[in-house]
């Protein structure tokens, strides 16, 4: 038995990663609780490991007294002198329990919280192996589907993919291995959850740092990211090395380089005419980042010109870009895809308007503020002059 004991101590800390001592803990406590089950307190009892026979030992702490009123807890001094005639009044004698009295039950009790002990260190190695992943890509295999999630297989555990965080219209079989990237991993008592995602900005972003060497070692730099999964994107890079054309390095020779990023979420979709995949396009548009938020929202714009940007006077993080008139329609984009994207990669609140529409207001602007001027002059013309009976008497006098 205790040999058997050792050996298991020894596969549960080698294999399973369990500390030796927290299962001696457990073991001890379950034969403590054992034993207050049995004879009703605990508060005697002391358990001990041999480490050498991995022998467990109870013993329960009785203290010498002259009169005797819980033997579970004092001992006579004459039943003690009988012992050894070194005992006092007030000393403390520790005697062995046979554990085989309530060992069954101590065992069961001890297994239950072996078992406990190790599910959460399982779960506590298991969310420290992946915590260290999160915000990063993974790699797995699809498994199995529900209403709410796509379980994906990351070796360990299974990823719950979101319907939110497919690339819209994608679609998957069981055992179909995708990329997805990792944004959060909880810890909770029922286990450890990894929730991952095809459509979040960074996923584009982690992509081109594993495609793009001078993405990797840090030559490019994605400074932002905006993204409609499955539609379009806008990425706004720059280069550490004057040398190197940030925009020309992203998109690579002939697109050769978001071909590749594009290849490795290749998300398809099922045609509704022909019910058969096809793939579904994501547009990537490489923006140049500058320093200057002006000229950042200029560029962020593109594929539309833009005349100017002007920033408001009253909230530092809203601005107004006016673009030629037939440009306009372009700035927006479809749906205000255009410039909702602008925004987002650029992080102001961005107002488009056409040149015509931007000069009709300020006319009107400008009408409205010599409209108050000449108001202002005409109420300072009407205001009655009051004059006093003694200037009118000096008036008199003087003429």
């Amino acid at each position: 038995m205790s040999k058997e004991m050792l050996e298991a101590f020894r596969v549960l800390e080698e294999e399973k990663h369990i500390n030796k001592e927290d299962i001696i803990d457990a073991v001890v406590e379950s034969l403590k609780s054992a034993y207050k089950r049995r004879y009703g307190q605990s508060e005697s009892a002391v358990v001990e490991f041999n480490e050498k026979t991995g022998d467990f030992q109870v013993f329960t702490v009785r203290e010498v007294v002259d009169e005797v009123f819980d033997s579970r807890l004092e001992i006579s001094l004459k039943d003690a002198l009988a012992i050894s005639s070194a005992y006092e009044l007030g000393d403390k004698i520790r005697f062995e329990e046979s554990v085989d009295e309530f060992g069954r039950v101590a065992a069961q009790s001890a297994k239950q919280t072996i078992m406990e002990k190790m599910r959460k260190q399982m779960r506590e190695i298991t969310y420290n192996d992946y915590k260290q992943h999160e915000g990063e890509i993974m790699q797995g295999t699809v498994e199995r589907f529900d209403q709410r999630f796509i379980y994906v297989n990351l070796g360990a555990l299974e990823a719950q993919l979101s319907r939110q965080d497919q690339i819209p219209g994608e679609s998957f079989k069981s055992h179909d291995v995708i990329d997805v990237y990792v944004y959060k991993v909880e810890n909770n008592p029922k286990g450890v959850n990894v929730f991952v995602s095809r459509s979040h900005p960074e996923f584009i972003k982690r992509i081109m740092e594993q495609e793009i060497p001078e993405v990797f070692d840090g030559t490019v730099e994605i400074m932002s990211v905006s993204r409609e999964a499955g539609d379009r994107t806008k990425v706004a890079v720059r280069s550490h090395n004057p040398n190197v054309d940030a925009i020309g390095t992203i998109v690579g020779r002939g697109g050769s380089n978001i071909k590749k990023v594009v290849s490795r979420f290749h998300p398809t979709r099922l045609d509704a005419k022909t019910g058969i995949e096809v793939p579904v396009e994501e547009n990537i548009d490489v923006i140049q980042w500058v320093e200057d938020p002006a000229e950042f929202i200029y560029n962020a714009i593109a594929p539309a010109e833009v005349d100017y940007v002007l920033f408001d006077e009253d909230d530092s993080k809203r601005a107004t870009v006016v673009v030629p008139d037939n440009k306009l329609s372009l700035a927006i984009g479809r749906r205000g895809q255009n410039v909702r994207l602008a925004a987002h990669l650029t992080g102001y609140r961005i107002d488009i308007k056409s040149a015509s529409e931007y000069e009709a207001l300020e006319a009107e602007k400008s009408e409205a503020a010599t409209e108050e001027v000449v108001d202002e002059i005409v109420a300072e013309e009407a205001t009655p002059v009051e004059v006093t009976t003694e200037e009118v008497t000096e008036t008199t006098e003087a003429e």
